[in-house]
Formats: C-alpha cells, structure tokens, sequence
C-alpha cells in the first residue's frame, strides 16, 4: 500500500481541486459544474464512488450536509457538505478516521467570488484523503476506516465539528484521528529544502483531564493523541526510515488550528500531519506579485514527491492500526503499598497474541524500554513506578502492533 501511492496521481489530484477556481464556503450559491466549493465537492464524491465501485459493496459515500447559522463576522447563513467515505472492517469497536478539508480561502475568508487556488491549504490534503483511499481500498481491515474532506474548516472547523459531535452522540468508537492540513510543500520561505521532514501535532490534555490527578501520574505528555502521536512516529520508522517526523507537542500552530481540534474536544484522539516549514506567503493570500514576491496558494508550490510522502506516511500507520490488533482495556498501574516494583494488569484484547511493556524516565519524550511479556493480563517489573512512565500495548501472530495505553491507578 505504501508503495502504491503515486506523485503523479496527487499532482493531478490537486491540481483539479485548484482548477474549481475557489471552493470558499461562500461560493456554494455561484457553485457550477465546473467552479466553486460545491462543484469541487461533487467531484470528491464521484472519485470516492470509482474507488466504492471495487470493493464489493465494503465502501459506502454520503455526504454530511447541514447549515451553519450567520455569525458576527460571517455575511449569512452558509450550508455545509463535508463528504465522508467509509470502508467497512471486519471486527466492531474500532473506526480509524483519516481527514482533511477540501475548502479554501484567499486573503478574505468569506469571499465566495475571489481567485482562490488553495493548492496547498487545503488541496494537498485532500489529494492525501483521496489517494490513501485507492490505494487502501483493495485490502480487508479489521477496523474500519472513514476516510473524511470537511467542509467550513476555514472559518471555525464547522464540517468537522458537526461529524464529531455526532459521531460522539451515537458513541461511535472512534479511536484514531489522522489529519492532514498542509502537507504539499518541500522548502522554507528561503528555498532550503526540508524533503526529509514532516510534523506531527498532539495535544497535550484530553477532555476532561483531572489537574490533581495529572500532576500526580505525571501525565500531561501521555494524553491519548500524543501516545497516538508516538505509535505513527515508531510505526512509520518501518516503512519510511528516510523521513524523520518530529514531533510537535502542541495541539497546533499558533495562531491557526486544524480539524483534529474537533475530534479532541469530543473525545477522540487525533493529531495533526503538516510540512516542516510553511510558507506563508503562498497561505491565505490574494493571488498577485508585490514587490517581486509571488503571492497565492499556487499549484507551482507543491512538491508532488514531498506530497507522496506526507500520504505514504499515513498510509503505514493507518493501515497498521487498522489491521492490527486492538489495544488492551482496563489498563491499570497497582499503587497498593510502597516497594521496589511496578505491577500492571489490563484486560485482553481482540486478536492478541501477547502484550509489551513500554517504559521511559518521567523526563523522557519517547518510550526508550520495551518488554515482551507474554500472552498474561498481570506483570511485575523490578522497576520504582516513582521514577518511570509506562504503558502497555497488543501484539498480533503477525507482530503488528497497538498504540500504547497509558495505564490509570488503582489500590488493590
């Protein structure tokens, strides 16, 4: 799958999206067959469908439509049609998303009649989305897998959030979110390449995150996302070990935000893909040259290779998580009574065939110890739990294996 994903493919991907001239969420009213946000998203649906039409019925599309009221700084009332594939697993419990958006703006974000391409922000992302989709689309997952373009992201994340929201009303187990927001071009603002390099965001505190306990556990590096952060940083090492992802222990850019923000706040989650080093001339720009500087969010600026990296580097953490084996539950660290050792216990889970124990020094930010432990549910360690971290993830017949699930306290 990760072999399959091709620069050719992504460059007329993009290119196509940048070719509807603008899909500004206010362009839905002058949209045609040809031009505005609801022209391009027609067109996503109808590759979607190409790629449904050869898996036997497992790849469903619909669209998630609804209409976002005005607000203070928007012009009226606006629909919004995020387009959402799903490729149907085999085992229940486990939905992996891989997302990005497809609207776009120039240098007025509600200017539904302005030029603007959005080549990069966000039609790289988009070109991943769908790519990712084709080359994915062939293989039996035990999880499934939505692959999701949001609409209304650029003026509060508004397609996200409305699926998000939903998903979480009907408790849908969402375990992972990969979003993918800028993620086309190889060079600084000064023309250094930085081809090798790609960056990954996670929030450091989920939903509902308890401050006494935090500090207790020593917790505010191990939420959820950033242990998913972790898992596609490690897994990616396998199939890309010329690219150096780095992490980025924020939940965003400054100043900026990206859909994986819906997941979080719903529960979920999520990290963020972008390019090692943005350029922001060629970010939410009218199209026009100042002062012998190319301004505008031009086709001319992605880097179709660096773009098929960006997607490849999905696909091999995607596909594993939603191959592989799913994490163990009930993830418990003992804190019975003072002593030398750490016992951790969890419950088992689908498809494992053992269990590993990871471990770190409290000011470590990745794990430098694991543990093949056997097919058990309980494991002493002649390790102090006030000086490590760790964690306990699944391991499958075929060596595929989970996230890493940071274990909760219990006395006895």
């Amino acid at each position: 799958m990760v072999r399959a994903v091709s620069a050719s493919h992504l460059r007329a991907i993009d290119e196509k999206l940048v070719g509807f001239r603008t899909r500004n969420d206010f362009s839905e009213i002058h949209s045609t067959k040809t031009q505005g946000v609801f022209a391009a998203r027609d067109w996503i649906v109808a590759q979607f469908q190409k790629i449904a039409a050869t898996t036997g019925g497992r790849m469903t599309v619909r669209l998630d439509t609804y209409v976002q009221p005005k607000l203070k700084f928007t012009p009226r009332a606006v629909t919004e049609s995020s387009v959402i594939a799903t490729l149907r697993g085999s085992e229940p419990g486990r939905i992996y998303v891989m997302s990005s958006h497809y609207d776009d703006c120039n240098g007025n974000c509600t200017d539904g009649l302005g030029v603007a391409p959005g080549a990069d922000d966000n039609g790289s992302g988009t070109s991943a989305v769908l790519e990712a989709a084709r080359v994915m689309a062939a293989t039996h997952f035990r999880g499934t897998i939505i692959f999701a373009c949001f609409d209304g992201e650029e003026l509060g994340l508004w397609g996200s959030a409305h699926f998000a929201k939903e998903m979480a009303a009907k408790h849908a187990p969402i375990l992972a979110d990969l979003n993918n927001d800028i993620v086309g071009n190889s060079k600084t603002h000064t023309g250094r390449s930085v081809f090798h390099t790609l960056r990954i965001f996670s929030e450091a505190l989920p939903v509902g995150a308890k401050r006494r306990l935090v500090n207790l556990l020593g917790t505010e590096n191990d939420s959820p996302s950033r242990e998913l952060a972790r898992f596609i940083v490690s897994t990616d090492k396998l199939y890309l070990p010329h690219l150096h992802i780095q992490e980025i222990f924020r939940a965003d850019r400054f100043l900026r935000g990206g859909d994986q923000e819906s997941f979080q706040d719903a529960g979920y989650p999520a990290i963020r893909f972008t390019e090692a080093s943005e350029v922001f001339e060629h970010q939410h720009q009218n199209v026009r040259v100042q002062n012998g500087i190319q301004y505008g969010d031009l086709p001319q600026y992605i880097d179709p290779r660096y773009l098929a990296q960006s997607t490849r580097a999905n696909v091999a953490a995607l596909a594993t998580l939603a191959l592989g084996p799913a994490a163990p539950t009930h993830v418990h660290i003992v804190l019975a009574h003072l002593g030398y050792t750490t016992t951790l216990r969890w419950h088992r889970s689908a498809d494992a065939a053992g269990y590993e124990v990871l471990w770190r020094k409290t000011d470590a930010a990745t794990w430098q110890h694991v543990r093949a432990v056997g097919n058990v549910t309980t494991i002493t360690l002649p390790i102090s739990y006030d000086d490590d971290l760790f964690a306990v993830r699944s391991v499958d017949a075929s060596g595929l294996r989970s996230v890493g699930v940071f274990p909760t306290p219990v006395r006895k």
